[in-house]
């Protein structure tokens, strides 16, 4: 009993446990339709590229992790949530496409900027969206569902009225490159890792990770202990847009457009899961990005899985609101408390056998 407690005790449980659940699924549904049991983990290279169930999971999922990332830190530090992201990566997006067609341009092959000089600046704007919630969150106390809701709204809108309210393409290869791929793997998955490399040394060779996590636990005794709290929830609301515009650029390359009615359409959704379901309470505190990550590709997982097994996109969001339940219901102190007095019945039950 002791051994199931310390595993089950372990930070990484949840995220472990879903994503082996949802392998398990995978396996056997492989085996009910008469193909390989272990067809899920199976990778090849085709076409020059690498193939797989797993890859395309580890691909399509990139923009979810990256979203993960700032989302992990903005709950840990602000006990909120940034619902928000999901429309930052579509105003990225916009501007970014916008600047590399030129404005009115429906579509191009060639470049009316530099592409760097679009990529930056879509993702710079996405610092200013991350900064303007931040302000208001830090410095003004708004609820931070209240203060993104902003944003959730205007963002996207304004992304439309930057591309004068149509789908700007941009079939240039080099733009290509961000959703495309890099030698034989696919651009989405090393963009991914950087981003996860980064923002882990930072966290692991700095205090930034200590003071986050402090702030998020007692703001005002981490401000009596010398901490400019408002400074550190500015600061992740900043990261947290970071992300969001590297996502966008990502989400915008794999279809080489600015569609602003659907890049990162309830992707806001997916990463508050994905922090949920790597264990992270959602209010706040300790955090665990590692376990943000692995919840991530576990709700890429699930949709692939879902959609194997003939579940539309449109009922998808169901299955994934039931994981959200049940998830919070685990977290919840009056379950927690419940499971604590049940085992220790089962505890003076033995004692007294």
């Amino acid at each position: 009993m002791s051994k199931i407690k310390k595993i089950t005790g372990q930070p990484l449980f949840l995220p472990i446990f879903c994503m082996l659940l949802v392998m398990a699924v995978n396996i056997f549904y492989d085996l009910g339709s008469g193909r390989f049991a272990f067809n899920f983990f199976t990778v090849s290279i085709r076409n020059g590229v690498l193939y797989g169930r797993l890859i395309d999971i580890l691909n399509r999922g990139s923009e979810i992790a990256i979203l993960a990332i700032g989302m992990t830190l903005v709950v840990s530090a602000s006990a909120g949530t940034d619902i928000s992201v999901g429309s930052v990566m579509s105003l990225t997006a916009s501007l970014c496409c916008m600047l590399l067609a030129g404005y009115g341009v429906a579509s191009t092959n060639t470049l009316a900027v530099p592409l760097i000089v679009g990529v930056l600046a879509g993702i710079l704007l996405a610092c200013v969206c991350g900064a303007f919630n931040g302000f208001l969150v830090a410095y003004l106390n708004v609820q931070p569902m209240v203060a993104t809701l902003i944003l959730f709204s205007a963002a996207r809108a304004i992304g439309l009225l930057l591309c004068n309210n149509l789908i700007v393409y941009v079939r240039n290869d080099a733009f290509k490159f961000f959703g495309g791929y890099l030698g034989f793997i696919p651009t989405p998955i090393v963009i991914a890792a950087i981003c996860i490399a980064v923002v882990s040394l930072v966290l692991k060779r700095t205090a930034l990770g200590m003071y986050i996590q402090s702030v998020g636990i007692n703001k005002d005794a981490s401000r009596i202990a010398g901490l400019n709290s408002e400074k550190i929830i500015f600061l992740c609301y900043i990261v947290c847009g970071l992300m969001a515009g590297i996502a966008g650029i990502v989400a915008s390359s794999r279809i080489s457009s600015a569609d602003s009615n659907n890049i990162g359409l309830n992707y806001e959704l997916d990463a508050i899961l994905a922090v949920a379901l790597g264990g992270n309470s959602l209010g706040g505190g300790k955090f665990n990005l590692a376990g943000s990550i692995i919840g991530a590709y576990t709700i890429q997982a699930i949709t692939t899985t879902l959609f194997a097994l003939g579940v539309s996109s449109d009922q998808a969001p169901v299955y994934k609101a039931i994981i959200v339940i049940i998830i919070v219901a685990i977290q919840a102190p009056p379950f927690n408390a419940w499971v604590k007095r049940l085992s220790a019945k089962k505890a003076l039950a033995k004692g007294g056998a």
